[in-house]
C-alpha cells in the first residue's frame, strides 16, 4: 500500500514547516490529489491517521482537493476529462489533446490554531 508512504512523507513536510512544540496546534493539512495520482483517498486518510495517532501531531486531519483529468485540444482549444489514454476532442474530433491535470500530489496548506486555542494560523509549505 503506497498510500502509507505518502502518508508518512506528509507527515514529514508538516514536521520541515512546522516545530514539534507547535505541533499539538497542527489541525487540518490539505492537499492536492490527482485523479492519474493512482491514489485511494479514503486508505491515505486512513494511514495518516494512524501515523498521527499518538504522536504530538495527532489532531491533525488530512483536506483532500480532487483535481479530475483534464486535456485540452489543440486544435480548437476546447478542455475536456480525460484519462491516460488517447483522447478525442468533443468539439471537433482531433486528438491532439496533452493532459492538463488530473497528476498532482501536493500537499497546499497546513493549518494550525493559534496558541489560545483559535483557529486560524496558516502556513504554505
Amino acid at each position: 500500500m503506497h498510500e502509507m508512504g505518502i502518508a508518512e512523507s506528509v507527515l514529514d513536510i508538516v514536521r520541515l514547516h512546522v516545530p514539534e512544540a507547535q505541533a499539538p496546534l497542527v489541525r487540518r493539512v490539505s492537499l492536492r490529489v490527482g485523479e492519474l495520482a493512482g491514489v485511494q483517498t479514503d486508505s491515505l486518510r486512513f494511514c495518516f491517521e494512524a501515523i498521527v495517532a499518538g504522536t504530538p501531531y495527532g489532531a491533525a486531519t488530512l483536506a483532500i482537493e480532487y483535481i479530475p483529468a483534464l486535456r485540452r485540444c489543440r486544435a480548437c482549444g476546447t478542455t475536456f476529462p480525460g484519462g491516460p489514454l488517447l483522447a478525442v476532442c468533443p468539439t471537433c474530433g482531433g486528438v491532439d489533446a496533452p493532459l492538463e491535470g488530473g497528476g498532482e500530489l501536493s500537499v497546499t496548506e497546513v493549518e494550525l490554531d493559534d496558541e489560545d486555542g483559535a483557529e486560524g494560523q496558516q502556513m504554505t509549505p
